[in-house]
């Protein structure tokens, strides 16, 4: 499915995206002062954000340790990927298998600068600049092609991005989920989490917020039942589908979400 749309090239430092949000809450730099005051004004009303944000990393690093180095994946398609930063997917696997092949996949113009950067001496791994709703174009990339066998296992990764899009018949979560569902050999994977929040005045006050400050680039807050009917059909890890900072944490001392007026909620499921 294509989304007919064609992405821009140009870096536009006074409109926030997501990608440089999730950067500047994780402590990068690769940030803009528009960025910057977008995620002040968001914690003025869910200050839970940066900690959320970090949960969410240390959270996919986990997942992508426990597919590389207990259930034996060695590739990865990563979708909305973000800006580098440490302990990035390729870097995590290929601590469990040098040989693991991974493609990012976002539609920012400064995480394809950035990454063909970091990427330039990494013959297993590529950036693509795409739009996750664009699976069509995705699979039939030439780095895709390369790098990834759908004949055997991978896991796909949709790591705090459904949120990002909003719902379609045709390319909302769903739809994309179900085309990766149909093309993804048993014992494949699907990673999946979005923002979700109980609370209807946090789920208006941040899909509106963001949706304005973006210019319309985002999508939606759900609620867990939303990411929940992305999992039907597949077998669900332990622990299920649970706040991210608690699924398999590295130790009882590991920071958890202390506040939940909203939370990234999801899980892995495998394709049987």
């Amino acid at each position: 499915m294509s989304t007919g749309k064609k992405l821009s090239t140009e870096i536009d430092a006074n409109v926030p995206t997501a990608a440089r949000m999730y950067d500047y809450y994780i402590g990068g730099k690769d940030n803009y002062a528009a960025d910057r005051a977008a995620c002040e004004q968001l914690d003025q009303v869910v200050p839970s954000t940066r900690r959320l944000a970090v949960n969410n990393r240390r959270f996919l690093q986990r997942v992508v340790k426990v597919l590389a180095q207990d259930l034996g994946i060695r590739q990865f398609l990563d979708h909305g990927s973000g800006l580098p930063t440490q302990n990035n997917v390729h870097q995590v696997a290929q601590r469990h298998d040098p040989t693991a092949h991974v493609v990012y996949v976002d539609n920012d113009p400064m995480v394809l600068v950035h990454g063909r950067a970091l990427l330039e001496q990494d013959e297993r791994t590529a950036v693509i600049h795409a739009d996750m709703r664009g699976t069509a174009e995705i699979l039939g990339h030439a780095d895709t092609e390369r790098l990834i066998d759908f004949d055997q296992p991978v896991a796909v990764l949709f790591n705090s991005v459904f949120h990002c899009i909003p719902d379609s018949d045709t390319d909302g979560p769903q739809a994309v989920v179900e085309r990766f569902k149909e093309r993804l050999a048993p014992g494949s994977y699907l990673v999946m989490c979005q923002l979700v929040s109980e609370d209807p005045e946090v789920r208006k006050f941040v899909t509106d917020f963001m949706n304005q400050a973006t210019q319309g680039h985002w999508g939606r807050v759900r609620e867990p039942s939303d990411v929940a009917a992305l999992f039907d059909g597949l077998e669900i890890l332990d622990p299920g589908l649970v706040e991210v900072s608690t699924w398999r944490p590295d130790s009882e001392v590991a920071p958890r979400q202390l506040t939940h007026e909203w939370i990234e909620y999801g899980g892995v499921g495998r394709v049987r």
